[in-house]
């Protein structure tokens, strides 16, 4: 079964899985439902935790000691194993494959790892994982997700924020949710009553919010010019190099003119598939689409170029006002006459 973080107590009210996946790039999530994990299992005689490492020289021999170590006289055991940052390659694939048939009922798996591929999801160790697994997506939320996620939050603290609270809330902490748990931690002590606006807000919080360039390309796809100049003026006042931020955008706009140009052949399911677009993203590529024509896009390619060229040779000149009027214009929607 697959579960966001922030329903994770509730399924552990209800039952205890054998395996736990955590998956993601969010260390407040990762952090918070491996404790809750833990808390679970020690109440149903899981009291004893080995954590193992499976970068680059791991002791699998001890793993497997780990698992297979049985008596009367043992406990319940909780083993954690973190997956490698740069990924799982074939030998620990070969390792993992050959671990998960000696698991027995005294042992509770927790892997943790970031984002799986598509290709991961299919290999024989994830299928065999998944079959009885409980996975947690720990991925921090994206902005579509992060009021409602907010929201719960404040509500587990007692707390009420209003709409435009919850919008400021949400603007002020993207991408920074360990500021945020500290804010929402301060404002319940600041504020008995538990009621939030912007005024309280204000007097009370700093913005703690963390853009990436990835942020800006989202926004501009989704066609949200007031969200993509906040972005694109939070990475100039952060120090981000323009040629970093035309690298990133040529990625999405070269694949979204690809997949505009086949428009005509196939539908958008096939193209999605054909580009291996993950469904989290679709979205934003269909309402991308929708709005603008392969001229457009090609309009959008040329103005990146002259930015790249503008930030290679004209030190003296700004990239930024072009990096603006780019973003203005992939937002706008298509003129037809």
């Amino acid at each position: 079964m697959r579960i966001f973080a922030d329903n994770l107590a509730e399924q552990l009210n209800k039952q205890l899985h054998p395996i736990y996946l955590l998956l993601g790039n969010e260390p407040l999530l990762i952090e918070e439902s491996r404790s809750a994990i833990y808390q679970s299992a020690h109440m149903e005689g899981f009291t004893e935790k080995q954590r193992f490492s499976l970068e680059k020289n791991a002791h699998w021999e001890d793993i497997y000691n780990s698992v297979q170590a049985m008596s009367l006289f043992s406990s319940k055991k909780i083993i954690e194993l973190e997956l490698p940052s740069s990924g799982v390659n074939n030998s620990i694939t070969k390792e993992l494959a050959a671990l998960f048939p000696l698991l027995h009922p005294d042992i509770i798996l927790v892997v943790i790892g970031s984002k799986i591929t598509k290709a991961q999801e299919n290999a024989k160790w994830f299928k065999q994982l998944s079959a009885t697994a409980c996975r947690v997506n720990c991925l921090t939320p994206d902005i579509t997700r992060l009021p409602q996620f907010i929201r719960a939050r404040c509500k587990l603290r007692n707390l009420t924020p209003d709409d435009e609270a919850l919008q400021m809330l949400s603007q002020w902490y993207e991408g920074n949710l360990l500021a945020l748990n500290q804010s929402l931690e301060k404002l319940t002590l600041l504020y008995p009553d538990g009621e939030l606006n912007l005024v309280r807000l204000e007097k009370a919080l700093s913005r703690s919010n963390h853009y990436t360039i990835y942020h800006w390309c989202d926004a501009l796809l989704a066609g949200k010019m007031k969200r993509s100049q906040r972005i694109l003026r939070q990475l100039k006042a952060e120090g981000i190099e323009p040629v970093i931020i035309t690298r990133a955008l040529q990625k999405e706009l070269t694949q979204l003119f690809a997949m505009a140009t086949n428009l005509k052949l196939h539908n958008l399911h096939q193209i999605f598939e054909q580009h291996r677009i993950w469904q989290s993203k679709r979205p934003l590529y269909t309402a991308a689409l929708g709005r603008l024509s392969t001229t457009k896009i090609q309009h959008l390619l040329q103005l990146l170029c002259k930015i790249e060229i503008t930030t290679k040779t004209q030190y003296e000149q700004s990239s930024w006002p072009l990096l603006q009027q780019l973003g203005i214009e992939a937002c706008m929607p298509q003129v037809k006459f």
